[in-house]
């Protein structure tokens, strides 16, 4: 049982949203979004007050609003939540060293051997809660356990300012439970894929032999065999940083218009674009990925002057790469959109500010 790591992951409620509330107490008990209210406009975070109307991360700013007429939106203040942000991670700091970020709001800590000396993992993140609530005046939630999957889960477990811990011996039953759609890798297309199967629950992707995983996740079978057996030998990378961010989908029927691949390459660039604006950064490379009807796939690639530092630039690359591709008579299977050859935002607006006072 000495072996046995002692795994916390962090994860700050509705980060952005919970800053504005923090900052702007008017807005509190009322429903909150970060982003803007403009057309092709896209909502960054939202509060849980939002959340009871259906209103959720990279949904257009349209629909937000049609579900919820009373939203309000706040514009995002990048600078702020980094600051805050970096206040989190000096709280880490102080339990370990090993810390591996996510994004501006979440990272995973070992916390086997912790700075404080603390016995057991789950007053290490009660300790950090508490600290986090002290300095910032903020909610996070934390999950425990003794691998990165299963502390990741928790976390989201029982959110808000929640704290939940899943035990070694508790684990292969815990899994069992978790609806497929909850598994990390697992998307809304694999999803309805794997429920078209039978395959609705963890104990049902249990009863699957290894060959069986292989067949349906290909390169990723022998990780999902693992981890609904509990086991996840992921070790926490100290220092990790993101090279690029990205988004992808198979689809279970062949896009066969122009339209649809449109429509399903905007979601895929709201969704990369939630990511880049969560992580505090800016790209100067898309890419565009797709794969055909007969397995065939392309990408292409624009790597711009500057960096892209808006949604809109964003869109009008992908559809100036999808302009460049004939899709006459060939459906497609998959599309992808990333971005890469990244900076932070402060970086990028200090260069700025310094060129146009040269």
């Amino acid at each position: 049982m000495e072996n046995i790591r002692k795994i916390v992951h962090i994860d700050m409620d509705a980060f952005f949203a919970s800053v504005e509330e923090r900052d702007f107490p008017e807005l509190k008990g009322r429903p909150v979004a970060v982003g803007r209210p403009v057309e092709r406009g896209v909502v960054a975070t939202a509060n849980y007050e939002a959340r009871k109307y259906g209103v959720h991360s990279a949904m257009s700013s349209k629909m937000a609003l049609q579900r919820c007429p009373q939203l309000i939106f706040q514009p995002p203040r990048f600078d702020v939540y980094k600051a805050v942000s970096r206040q989190v991670h000096e709280i880490f700091a102080e339990y370990t060293d090993i810390i591996e970020p996510l994004s501006i709001d979440e990272a995973y800590l070992d916390v086997t051997d912790n700075k404080k000396g603390m016995p057991s993992a789950t007053i290490v993140a009660r300790e950090i809660k508490r600290h986090i609530r002290e300095v910032t005046m903020l909610t996070a939630s934390a999950g425990v356990s003794y691998n990165k999957f299963l502390a990741k889960i928790a976390s989201d477990y029982d959110k808000p300012d929640g704290l939940f811990v899943i035990e070694p011996k508790d684990a292969v039953a815990f899994v069992a439970t978790l609806p497929v759609g909850k598994f990390y890798g697992i998307g809304p297309v694999t999803e309805k894929h794997l429920v078209g199967m039978g395959i609705r629950t963890g104990a049902d992707l249990q009863r699957l032999s290894l060959a069986e995983m292989n067949n349906i996740f290909g390169k990723n079978g022998q990780f999902f065999y693992d981890i609904v057996r509990g086991i996840d030998n992921r070790e926490v990378v100290v220092d990790r940083e993101r090279k690029s961010y990205s988004a992808e989908c198979t689809f279970e029927k062949d896009l066969n218009s122009n339209f649809a691949v449109v429509t399903e390459l905007y979601r895929l660039e709201q969704r990369v674009w939630e990511d880049v604006s969560r992580a505090g950064k800016y790209g100067k490379t898309v890419t565009l990925k797709m794969r055909f009807a007969d397995f065939s796939t392309i990408t292409r690639s624009y790597t711009a002057e500057g960096y892209v530092c808006s949604f809109a630039e964003l869109h009008a690359i992908v559809k100036s790469l999808l302009s460049k591709v004939d899709c006459s008579g060939r459906g497609v299977r998959l599309l992808g959109v990333g971005v890469s050859n990244l900076t932070d935002v402060e970086n990028e607006c200090m260069r700025q500010l310094s060129l146009k006072f040269k």
